[in-house]
């Protein structure tokens, strides 16, 4: 499955709805990253996302703040972006380094601006199937699997990784098209033997080659959300692509989905919190 076919046509979809926004209100939509220490992969990823949002013609603000920055500086900065009416989403780049409390950190950024999905009432939306902003990469994921036209209703997906930003939603999100969802983790036992019932796996569980070809049963649709040094996914790609009817690569699948996801939610919301309707 190609994630980054699929992508280009979400960030072209974000970049005309973008020129909307601007065409109708003088506005340019806008994105606001707030980066905290010096992770060298962090600021990769916040140089990509920037790149995406002026490609797609909208603003890209990064607010970096040092590492030894306390809760309450982090907070305060984030709220102060969410009182700015020309901020129209607001990105926490994680990891953040500790001691800082990460989710009061998350919980800052007002629901409406959360284009990330990273607070409990986006979670709590999309638990209950209600309209809301999704994590990127499981709404990343599933944008994917229809574009491929992967059935969900009545399908066992298994789901490893239970991460708020990751393994629970995509598990909601299943649930609310109707498949069974088996959701697993470090603890869970007997994985292999519940990975072969799966019609449908999601890969989140941060282990390089972690999945076997072998555990995996004919036909089966993969996606491996993934992503370890040496551009290596979760799953034993070159084993599990004997028997997968479909599998994603690492790199090329779900990565570029999650930022283009990103970038069209951001438009979606500039264009909801201007009054448009798009």
């Amino acid at each position: 499955m190609d994630g980054k076919a699929l992508a280009k046509r979400v960030r072209q979809n974000a970049a005309a709805k973008v020129d909307r926004i601007r065409q109708a209100t003088g506005v340019t939509a806008a994105l606001a990253t707030v980066l905290v220490g010096n992770d060298p992969s962090s600021a990769t990823y916040v140089r990509m996302k920037r790149k995406r949002c002026e490609d797609a013609g909208m603003k890209s603000l990064c607010v970096e703040l040092p590492e030894d920055s306390t809760t309450q500086q982090v907070v305060a900065e984030i709220q102060e972006l969410g009182q700015d009416p020309a901020v129209h989403g607001i990105l926490v780049q994680h990891p953040v380094p500790k001691p800082i409390d990460k989710r009061a950190a998350f919980e800052a950024i007002p629901i409406e601006k959360d284009v990330d999905g990273v607070t409990s009432g986006t979670l709590g939306r999309v638990i209950l199937g209600m309209p809301s902003f999704v994590a990127c990469t499981p709404a990343g994921i599933v944008a994917l699997l229809r574009e491929y036209n992967v059935e969900f209703d009545g399908a066992h997906a298994v789901v490893i990784g239970r991460s708020p930003i990751l393994g629970r939603p995509m598990a909601s999100m299943l649930i609310n098209a109707h498949a069974t969802v088996t959701l697993c983790h470090s603890r869970t036992r007997s994985l292999p033997d519940i990975i072969r019932g799966a019609d449908v796996l999601i890969a989140a569980v941060g282990k390089p080659r972690f999945v076997q070809g072998e555990w995996l049963k004919p036909g089966v649709v993969v996606v491996d959300a993934g992503y370890n040094p040496g551009n290596i996914g979760d799953v034993d790609f070159d084993e599990a692509v004997k028997v997968a009817s479909m599998i994603t690569p690492v790199p090329g699948g779900v990565g570029p989905m999650t930022i283009a996801t990103l970038i069209d939610q951001t438009a979606d919301a500039a264009a909801r919190q201007l009054g448009l309707n798009l």
